[in-house]
């Protein structure tokens, strides 16, 4: 996930190119994470993953790690606007 770029794969099949804003780790629930958006849209819309050492990705799975991920988010977020 060091790259900007992202290629999602939908449940119909089709590829998507992505843009990556960051990714991390989690101690808590020992998982990395990356953050992406749609480049093609500019609704706002900021999308998560995890992801494993090969990099493939997985869904979040539980409300909690999307809690997380949103705290993690408007921390990133807000340090994006201070500079």
């Amino acid at each position: 996930m060091d790259d900007n770029i992202l290629f999602i794969t939908t449940d119909d099949g089709r590829e998507m190119k992505m843009e990556q804003l960051f990714n991390f780790y989690s101690d808590q629930y020992g998982k990395s994470y990356v953050l992406y958006v749609d480049p093609q849209k500019d609704d706002g819309q900021v999308y998560a993953m995890s992801f494993d050492e090969d990099k493939n990705l997985y869904a979040v799975e539980t409300e909690e790690e999307w809690d997380m991920i949103e705290e993690v988010f408007e921390a990133w977020n807000d340090e994006q606007q201070k500079n």
